[in-house]
């Protein structure tokens, strides 16, 4: 049996210790010994892109901006799927995890860092948002375990009212904000659409295979203040009505 390797560490903004392991051709990133993300469970991160610039295939020069690297995955799809003309923004808050794609994760993504349609912006996530009026055609977020299970309490700005507005105002006319999380949350669908923006929720696998195992699925959410270009199905979130009681509201509505 091949053994597991640390290859890297490094510390996070709140003093949490990161970690890039490999063990045979797989490799993963902890955070104070917690899975984060791992090579063997990325379908869901593909999503996260197909979902998210599904409206964008045929676009000849889309902006689009991915909140956080990671394994890269995301990023690959975005490449692999947008013109050779497009123009992908990765923000990192951590020069450690653009150091690893770059050091030792070239093998399972290439080396997507080098593709001229790539630029790195590194520092904090929402300030780069907030700086960039009417810029991106899609946002995607991968940041943490999404809005309501987060391991870095840092990134609840994200997430909130305030995050939700800065992506708002950078997306253009027609663009759409994707967003990647371990487990629903309706909290975070009632903000979205609180915020002026219509809203889907899919579950997608997290690996090729685990199709309709609740236990291994994701969550991606994809919001615009256009609704003709979501991605068909998913489930359509409401806000309550004001006299709708807890014990008497009726399912969201799932699209087939």
């Amino acid at each position: 049996m091949k053994p597991t390797v640390r290859l890297a560490t490094a510390r996070t903004p709140d003093g949490g210790e990161m970690e890039l392991y490999r063990h045979d051709r797989d490799f993963s990133i902890k955070i104070n010994g917690l899975d984060l993300m791992n090579s063997r469970q990325h379908e869901s991160e593909l999503e996260l892109a197909r979902l998210g610039c599904a409206h964008l295939t045929r676009s000849k020069a889309p902006g689009i901006l991915i909140g956080g690297l990671g394994l890269g995955y995301t990023l690959r799809q975005v490449l692999d799927m947008l013109s050779p003309h497009s123009k992908v923004v990765v923000s990192e808050l951590m020069s450690a995890v653009v150091e690893w794609n770059r050091k030792f994760l070239g093998e399972i993504n290439g080396r997507l860092l080098e593709d001229k349609r790539v630029e790195i912006k590194m520092g904090d996530l929402v300030t780069h948002i907030s700086r960039s009026n009417n810029r991106f055609d899609a946002i995607l977020l991968d940041i943490d375990n999404g809005p309501s299970a987060m391991a870095d309490s840092g990134n609840r700005r994200l997430y909130g009212y305030e995050g939700i507005q800065a992506c708002r105002h950078a997306l253009r006319e027609r663009g759409s904000l994707a967003v990647w999380a371990t487990e629903p949350s309706k909290e975070y669908e009632r903000l979205l659409m609180s915020c002026g923006f219509h809203v889907r929720r899919y579950r997608v696998p997290a690996y090729k295979g685990s199709k309709g195992s609740k236990s291994q699925s994701r969550f991606v959410w994809v919001a615009s203040g256009d609704e003709t270009i979501l991605p068909p199905g998913g489930g359509e979130p409401r806000l309550p009505l004001q006299n709708e009681s807890k014990g008497n509201r009726r399912r969201p509505r799932e699209r087939h």
